[in-house]
C-alpha cells in the first residue's frame, strides 16, 4: 500500500499477509481503515455522535455491509444497474459483525453509532466475509469512540481431519466444517457454521483454532491502535443520568416481590402481567414530579433489578422460570399432513413456541438465481421464516421481512441441507416456509424440527432426521456460580449470558449459532453446554418421531412428477429444435414443463409434468430423439422418400435408413411406388449400422411370413460350380457376339 497514512502488516500460521491502512481515505469519520489480503480489499468506517437521545437505554448500534459491484469489475443486475438494497449474503455477513461488537460497548454508552462496511476489490480468490469483522474492529481501535474490542472473526474449515484457516469457496466444498468464530483477545463471542455431523469434541477443536488465530488479529489492531494519536485516548461521555438512592430505593421495595414472581413457576404471560403490576405499584408511590422526572430512569432500575432478581432465583435454586429443572425440555406435540394442498406440512409446538411449516417442490426453473458482486450461484433449497407480530401478542406495522427472520431461516436452512438427498435422487426445487404461530423461546429450532417432519411428510428422502436445541447459560463472574440451561424461555434468553442453538442427527452435529454477553466463558462451560445440548437433541428428536419416522414412501396425488434425463451433449441441440421448436412443442401436446442443461459433456433434462400420463409422453418423445439405433430391433417409422432402388424410412425423429427394393417384399418388386406411398407408416427391422459411415440398412420382408413353397436365392458367391461356370460361358458368348458386331459395323 500507499506510504500515505499509518500501516500494519502481519503474517497469520497459514502464511497469508494482511495489511491493515488508516489515515489515508475517509478521514471526516470517528474512523477508518482499509484492510488488504491479497487483491481483496474492504474498507470500514465508523462514525458515533458526540450526545445520546434522552433515555435512550440500549445501545443504538446499526452494522451495514456493502459489496460494490466495481470490486470484481462487475455491472448490477437490475433496471437501475446500481447498488440498491442489500442482498439476504450481504444482511447475514452484517448480522455476524453486529452479533460480535454490540456486547462490547459500555453498558451505559447510548449514542447512536453506524459502522459502515464496503467491499472495494476483491479477486474471489479472499472470501471478504473473513475480513469484515476484522476491518469493523480496527475502525474502532483507530477511533475515539470507547469499545471493549479488540475483536475478529476468521473462518475454519476441515479437510481430511486438518484445519484451515479462512479456506476459499471451493475448499469449503470439500470440508465437513464451514464455522465462523468472533473472539477478543480472551474470550469467543460468537460462533455460527454448519457442518457435517461432527462431534461435540470437533467443535470445540475447531474453535480453539480459530481462537488461536484472533489472538494474532487482535494484536495487530492494538499494536495499530498505538500508531494513531485518536485512539490513545477514549472521549468521555455522559449518557445517563443516574441516582443511587433513587437506584437503592426501587431495589429496597421490588426486588424480593420480583423474586417472588420468579419462584411461581408461572406462564409467561402471567409472568409479564406480575411483573408489570409491581413495576406500576413502585412508580405510583412517586411523586408528580418524580414520576416526569424519573421516568426513564426508573425504568433503567426496575429492568435491572428485574434481571438481577431472575438470575438470582436462577443460580440460588437450580429451578427455571416455568419450574422446570435445568436440563428439562418443555412438553413437545407434533402433527403432519396439516395442510390439504400443500406437498408437505408439519405443526411442532415445544411450550409456547409453535411453528406451521410446509413444503413446495418445483422445478429448475424455481431455483434462485443469485447474482452478487462476489457469490453468483442457483440456490434449490430455500428455507423462509416468517415472525409475525401476534406470535408474541403484539400488533405492529409489517415492514417487510426483517434481518432477524433472514439470519434465523439462514440458520435452520443449514441445519437441514446437510441431510438432504442427492439431485439424482430427488431432482426437485425445494421451498420450506416456517410462519411462528407463538414464540416464547428459540423457534428457529422449532423452525429446524417442522421442517424436518415437513420433509418427511412430502416424501423428500432425507438422510436422517433432524433435530435442534436453544441453550442458555446464566453465569455470576464474582461467585463462580453458573447454570446451564436448555430449552431456555425469551425471558432466559433476554436475561442471560449466552444463546447457543445446536441442531443435528442422532450421530452429530449440522448447525450452530452461539451468542456470548458474559467476559471469561471457559471451554469447560461450553463442553458442558454442548453435552446438555446433545441429550436435549435426542429427546426432541425422540418426540418427533412419536408422529412420523421416516420420509414417505411416495409424493402426494398433487405434487408435480419430476423426472430426470441425462443425455450425451451432441443430442441436445436435437431435442431442442431450430429455435425451440421441437422441445416446444413437446411441453404444449403433453402438458410438461422441460428444462435442458449442459453439464460437462452431458445434457441434464428435468421433465416436469402433473400427471403420469403426461409425464410418460414426454419422456417418451424425448428417448426416441435421442436414441441409438440399435441392430436387431424392430421401429415403426414413416416413408420419407422414394427412389428406383428403394425407399428412406426415418425410424427416429432425424434417423433415416435405407429400406432397399430387395428388402421390401419376399417377390420380387419391379416398381417401389406400386408396394409403398411416402408419409405411409411401416414397421421396419434394423439389419445393420455401418460402422464407418453410420448409415442404416433396413428390412421390410424380415417382418414379414414367407410365401409357402418360396425358396430362397442363395447368394452368388454360395452357388454350385457349375451355375458358376455357366453363367460365365453365357457371358463369355455376350461377349463374343458383342465384339463380332462391332467388326461387321466397322
Amino acid at each position: 500500500m500507499s506510504k500515505i497514512g499509518i500501516t500494519k502488516t502481519f503474517t497469520m500460521p497459514d502464511g497469508s499477509e494482511y495489511t491493515i491502512e488508516t489515515g489515508k481515505l475517509a478521514k471526516q469519520a470517528d474512523g477508518a481503515v482499509v484492510v488488504k489480503q491479497g487483491n481483496t480489499m474492504v474498507m470500514a468506517t465508523v462514525v458515533s455522535n458526540k450526545e445520546a437521545k434522552e433515555d435512550v437505554d440500549f445501545m443504538p448500534l446499526s452494522v451495514e455491509y456493502q459489496e460494490k459491484y466495481a470490486a470484481t469489475g462487475k455491472f448490477p443486475g437490475g433496471f437501475f444497474k446500481r447498488e440498491a438494497r442489500p442482498s439476504e449474503y450481504e444482511i447475514l455477513i452484517a448480522r455476524l459483525v453486529d452479533r460480535a461488537l454490540r456486547p462490547l460497548f459500555p453498558d451505559d454508552y447510548h449514542a447512536e453509532t453506524q459502522m459502515i462496511i464496503s467491499l472495494i476489490s476483491s479477486d474471489k480468490t479472499v472470501m471478504p466475509d473473513t475480513l469484515a469483522a476484522l476491518a469493523a474492529s480496527a475502525a474502532l481501535a483507530v477511533s475515539d469512540i470507547p469499545f471493549g474490542g479488540p475483536i475478529s472473526e476468521v473462518k475454519v474449515a476441515r479437510i481430511n481431519g486438518n484445519f484451515l484457516l479462512n479456506p476459499t469457496a471451493e475448499q469449503l466444498e470439500e470440508s465437513d466444517i464451514d464455522l465462523m468464530v468472533a473472539a477478543t483477545m480472551d474470550n469467543i463471542m460468537m460462533v455460527e457454521g454448519e457442518m457435517k455431523e461432527i462431534s461435540e469434541a470437533d467443535m470445540l477443536e475447531a474453535m480453539k483454532f480459530a481462537h488461536d488465530a484472533i489472538k494474532i488479529q487482535c494484536q495487530a489492531q492494538l499494536d495499530l491502535a498505538d500508531m494513531v494519536e485518536k485512539a490513545k485516548t477514549k472521549r468521555e461521555y455522559n449518557h445517563e443520568t443516574n441516582d443511587a438512592d433513587f437506584k437503592a430505593a426501587v431495589e429496597a421495595a421490588t426486588y424480593d416481590k420480583l423474586y417472588a414472581v420468579a419462584s411461581a413457576a408461572s406462564a409467561k404471560n402471567e409472568r409479564s402481567e406480575k411483573f408489570a403490576e409491581i413495576k406500576e405499584e413502585f412508580f405510583a408511590t412517586l411523586s408528580e414530579e418524580d414520576q416526569e422526572e424519573k421516568a426513564g430512569m426508573f425504568k433503567r432500575y426496575f429492568h435491572e433489578v428485574e434481571k438481577k432478581a431472575v438470575r438470582n432465583f436462577v443460580l440460588d435454586e437450580r429451578t427455571r422460570l416455568d419450574g422446570r429443572k435445568l436440563d428439562q425440555i418443555r412438553p413437545i406435540w407434533t402433527e403432519v399432513d396439516y395442510l390439504p394442498m400443500s406437498h408437505g406440512s408439519a405443526i411442532f409446538t415445544r411450550g409456547e413456541t409453535q411453528a406451521l411449516v410446509s413444503v413446495t417442490l418445483g422445478s429448475k426453473l424455481d431455483e434462485q438465481k443469485i447474482d452478487g458482486a462476489v457469490y453468483d450461484a442457483n440456490n434449490d433449497f430455500l428455507l423462509h421464516y416468517n415472525f409475525p407480530p401476534f406470535s408474541v401478542g403484539e400488533a405492529r406495522f409489517l415492514r417487510g421481512t426483517s434481518r432477524r427472520e433472514i439470519g434465523h431461516g439462514n440458520l435452520a436452512m443449514r441445519a437441514l441441507k446437510q441431510v438432504l438427498p442427492s439431485k439424482e435422487v430427488l431432482p426437485y426445487t425445494i421451498r420450506v416456509v416456517s410462519d411462528i404461530l407463538e414464540s416464547n423461546g428459540s423457534s428457529s429450532m422449532a423452525s429446524v424440527c417442522g421442517g424436518t417432519l415437513a420433509l418427511m411428510d412430502a416424501g423428500v428422502k432425507i438422510k436422517k432426521p433432524v433435530s435442534g436445541i436453544a441453550m442458555g447459560l446464566i453465569a455470576d463472574t464474582q461467585t463462580g456460580k453458573y447454570a446451564v440451561l436448555s430449552d431456555i424461555l425469551g425471558d432466559e434468553d433476554h436475561l442471560g449470558d449466552m444463546d447457543f442453538k445446536v441442531t443435528g442427527t442422532e450421530d452429530g452435529i449440522t448447525a450452530c449459532q452461539m451468542d456470548i454477553k458474559v467476559d471469561g466463558l471457559s471451554y469447560a462451560i461450553l463442553e458442558e453446554a454442548l453435552a446438555q445440548a446433545k441429550a436435549g437433541r435426542m429427546h426432541i428428536l425422540g418426540e418427533m418421531m412419536k408422529t412420523i419416522t421416516t420420509p414417505r414412501e411416495d409424493y402426494k396425488p398433487h405434487v408435480p412428477r419430476i423426472v430426470q434425463m441425462v443425455i450425451p451433449k451432441e443430442f441436445i441441440g436435437a431435442v431442442i429444435g431450430p429455435g425451440g421448436k421441437i422441445i416446444q412443442e413437446i411441453q404444449k401436446t403433453t402438458n410438461s414443463t422441460i428444462v435442458i442443461e449442459e453439464v460437462g459433456e452431458t445434457g441434464v433434462i428435468d421433465i416436469m409434468a402433473v400427471n403420469k400420463d403426461s409425464l410418460d409422453q414426454a419422456v417418451q418423445r424425448i428417448k426416441n430423439i435421442t436414441a441409438v439405433p440399435d441392430a436387431g430391433e424392430t421401429y415403426k417409422g414413416i416413408i420419407k422418400s422414394i427412389t428406383t432402388f428403394g425407399a428412406f424410412v426415418e425410424i427416429m425423429p432425424g434417423k433415416e435408413g435405407l429400406l432397399h427394393v430387395s428388402e421390401i417384399a419376399w417377390e420380387r418388386v419391379q416398381n417401389v411406388e406400386d408396394v409403398l406411398k411416402v408419409g405411409e407408416e411401416i414397421e421396419v427391422k434394423l439389419l445393420e449400422v455401418d460402422s464407418t459411415t453410420g448409415k442404416l440398412k433396413l428390412s421390410r420382408k424380415a417382418l414379414l411370413p414367407k410365401p409357402e413353397g418360396y425358396v430362397e436365392r442363395p447368394p452368388r458367391a454360395e452357388r454350385p460350380r457349375g451355375d458358376r461356370d455357366r453363367n460365365n460361358s453365357n457371358n463369355r458368348g455376350r461377349d463374343d457376339r458383342h465384339r463380332n458386331s462391332n467388326r461387321d459395323r466397322n
